[in-house]
């Protein structure tokens, strides 16, 4: 088991080489949840994750032995950045197995970290399968991302950090994949003041320490795709699971839905990128946490590492949701002036027209008419509901999407 001695050590490892990242605080945070809320920023350390913390401690510890022959691990991307930084750093070779459909700016990264990229299966433990395979015919020293002493106690120092920047600390929430951030944070958290609660968090998506903590086992849960890939971790490793069982008081699950809208309150309220893995902490304590009230409560934003693309679908989803843009479809007689009727007719309502798509040859659309889509943009809901009773009082049969 790790210990507070193997922690502080670690410390000393990482002392000049990771940020220090700090606590940001948001009052609309405080006033939605009822409590005093504290982000410890991640999502801003070193390749954008925790990771480099227990990779860099692990490779830090090699032999020369171990050196030459290198390093291989597997990843959905953060470790997999901070063990090509730490093997740069120490002029190791090291490959990186990669899940095939890792986000892009992930692969990308760790590449030019100066590693070798195999990308093999769909989600980390495939990944993890391959790199085993190519570990005994290499040799190399297989850097686990979660089930290794060393790399818990890397991980375990921000928990320290968290105990440094607020040692009245109530409640410290952790994302959980295959559980070597949380067995750290809370092996630190729970040895230095065994009446801080220490929640768990992961995605409803692929809830394996959650479904072993409720077995007593470790369980495999193959689950379902997730924008939190981070965390998408099939097994549970068993010193960690050990490690959960002994400190972690309780561990809850969040959905796609609040995960992607939780990514989107970040970026336009906290002004902070964070990926769906490090999403998920914030996520709890704005939906699965209403049980403390006027508490001090650290949410680890465990990483920012999320591709341009996925982070441009979450906003766009999180704009239609809120009622913030909105796809109008009406059909319209196809002679001139009709198109500028309708536009005009929308735009009195104080909507920003953004695009417009101006059809005929569809298979319902009769001969002499046309469909007309027009996305916009809106205040709320009202003001949806706004446009299209006017576009009705008018004669317009029309469809929101």
């Amino acid at each position: 088991m790790i210990t507070l001695a193997d922690i502080i050590k670690a410390r000393g490892v990482l002392d000049n080489i990771i940020h220090k990242t700090g606590l940001m605080t948001d009052n609309l945070l405080d006033e939605t949840t009822g409590n005093r809320i504290f982000l410890k920023m991640e999502n801003l350390q070193r390749t954008g994750s925790f990771k480099v913390r227990g990779a860099y401690n692990r490779i830090a510890n090699l032999t020369d032995a171990e050196k030459e022959k290198g390093v291989i691990a597997a990843s959905a991307g953060n470790h997999a950045q901070g063990v090509a930084l730490a093997a740069k750093a120490y002029g190791i070779s090291a490959t990186i197995v990669m899940p095939r459909y890792a986000p892009l700016s992930k692969i990308k990264a760790t590449r030019q970290l100066g590693a070798n990229v195999i990308l093999e299966g769909e989600v980390y433990d495939d990944s993890f399968e391959a790199a085993l395979k190519i570990q005994q015919e290499t040799k190399a020293t297989f850097i686990h991302p979660f089930d290794d002493p060393l790399v818990i106690a890397g991980q375990g120092t921000i928990g320290l950090e968290i105990l440094e920047a607020l040692p009245d600390v109530e409640v410290v929430v952790v994302p959980i994949g295959g559980g070597g951030l949380i067995a750290g944070v809370a092996a630190a958290i729970k040895q230095s003041n065994p009446a801080i609660k220490v929640v768990g968090v992961q995605t409803r998506n692929m809830p394996s320490m959650f479904e072993s903590m409720g077995q007593q086992k470790i369980v495999t849960v193959h689950g379902s795709a997730t924008i939190a890939d981070g965390i998408a971790v099939k097994t549970p490793g068993q010193l960690t699971f050990d490690m959960v069982q002994q400190y972690v008081d309780e561990i809850v699950t969040v959905d796609e839905d609040e995960i992607s809208s939780t990514i989107l309150f970040l970026l336009e309220k906290v002004k902070t990128v964070s990926e769906g893995a490090g999403a998920v902490s914030v996520a709890a304590v704005f939906n699965r946490l209403s049980h403390y009230q006027n508490k001090k409560i650290a949410a680890v934003v465990s990483g920012g590492n999320i591709d341009v693309n996925i982070l441009s679908r979450i906003v766009d989803q999180g704009l239609v949701k809120s009622g913030r843009k909105v796809y109008l479809d009406t059909i319209i007689p196809d002679k001139p002036g009709h198109l500028w009727k309708l536009l005009q007719l929308i735009s009195s309502t104080g909507v920003n027209i953004l695009t417009i798509n101006h059809k005929r040859d569809k298979r319902d659309v009769l001969i002499g008419f046309a469909q007309v889509e027009v996305e916009i943009e809106t205040a709320d809901e009202e003001h949806i509901y706004t446009v299209k009773k006017l576009l009705e009082k008018n004669n317009y049969c029309t469809q929101l999407c």
